[in-house]
């Protein structure tokens, strides 16, 4: 693993500035607090075990931290010895096993993997059949869940429609393992990393078009040097629009304001292309949020989250998302990352607004 597991002697350097904490999107208003957790650390205190479970590993601790303690990666740690010892919330138990036996925390099949290219009116072929050994890898939610299924099919056919070659794995793809490592469980992440790599090197490939930040994340920072360019799939496109290869013939006349995914930008700094994307389309009244590109308000969905609920009541980051953006006057909130849509949706939704992933947008107008 690329990006070890932090040592536990590293948490002595906190100074208990309060960046962390300050930049957490949980904390004050549930009990999580990251400098609190990092004290108990140093002091190897109890740490109640429904505590580590509220991070979202957004990363904004870790960028903030001015003694390079990695709060982030220090969570995952705790994270480690608790489902070492059984000690999780049985939803993420559910997910790492369904992980274990169809590759997918959902635990839906794996011959399904690749069901969305039964929605194309072409053919994609196998990557070890295309010439460029360019893959488009598919995350688990968008191969399985119906909302974001619709990713996957746009950006095929945006690819298909331009020339740009490119093959899929099908059921021969595993899941990228970003969530699992990040629920503590570092076996079950070496076992699909080590497949996935395997995989990988058995057909030669040497490009890989990931359509959720959350796969780029893992495969870029995460698998060591495979040899293989690592890009998400707005990276592409937005140069492929810049000089004309992709060209829109119908306009999108609405307010548009466009919510930063933490593991494509914060972690990753891919805040411009989704923007120059936008910014292209023809009547799109482009708005921002107040908290944007590196300050960018997380969604809840990452660190395990989209498996399950923590039981304290507040008012969830998405809540508060929906109404800044209705604030702004907004119709559509455009994001380019899953999580983000089905985190976003429900609120919108009763707010009267659209949330929208990139890729939908941009085949209303192709």
């Amino acid at each position: 693993m690329q990006e070890a597991i932090v040592n536990t002697n590293r948490v002595l350097t906190c100074i208990q500035c309060g960046k962390c904490t300050g930049s957490c999107p949980e904390s004050g208003k549930t009990p999580f607090n990251v400098r609190m957790l990092m004290r108990k650390r140093q002091f190897r205190n109890t740490i109640e075990e429904f505590l580590p479970w509220y991070c979202t590993s957004c990363g904004a601790c870790t960028i903030r931290c001015p003694r390079d303690v990695k709060p982030s990666e220090v969570i995952i740690e705790i994270r480690s010895g608790f489902v070492e010892n059984g000690d999780i919330p049985a939803a993420i138990q559910k997910a790492l096993e369904n992980t274990f036996v169809q590759k997918n925390p959902w635990g839906r099949s794996r011959a399904k993997r690749g069901a969305w290219v039964e929605k194309l009116d072409f053919e994609i072929p196998h990557v070890s059949e295309t010439a460029s050994k360019r893959l488009l890898f598919t995350c688990c939610i968008q191969a399985y869940d119906p909302r974001c299924m619709v990713i996957p099919v746009n950006v095929a056919t945006i690819l298909n429609r331009y020339g740009i070659e490119f093959g899929i794995l099908g059921e021969e793809e595993a899941c990228c393992g970003n969530e699992i490592r990040r629920i503590g469980e570092s076996g079950l992440f070496e076992e699909l990393q080590e497949e996935n790599k395997t995989v990988f090197k058995e057909y030669g490939i040497k490009e890989i078009i990931a359509l959720s930040p959350h796969c780029m994340n893992a495969f870029k920072k995460e698998y060591g040097d495979m040899d293989i360019k690592v890009s998400h799939y707005t990276e592409l496109l937005a140069p492929m629009i810049k000089n004309g290869t992709i060209t829109f013939n119908g306009t999108y006349n609405k307010k548009v304001i466009y919510h930063d995914p933490c593991f494509l930008g914060k972690q990753n700094g891919i805040f411009d292309e989704p923007r120059d994307i936008l910014k292209t389309v023809q009547g799109i009244d482009f708005l921002e949020f107040i908290r944007s590109r590196e300050n960018s308000m997380c969604c809840e969905g990452g660190g395990g989250r989209m498996f399950f609920e923590v039981e304290t009541q507040y008012k969830r980051n998405s809540e508060v998302r929906v109404e800044d953006a209705f604030q702004k006057g907004a119709e559509v909130i455009a994001t380019a990352c899953p999580f983000c849509v089905m985190n976003l949706e429900e609120k919108a939704v009763e707010k009267g607004l659209e949330v929208k992933e990139l890729s939908e947008i941009l085949m209303e107008v192709l």
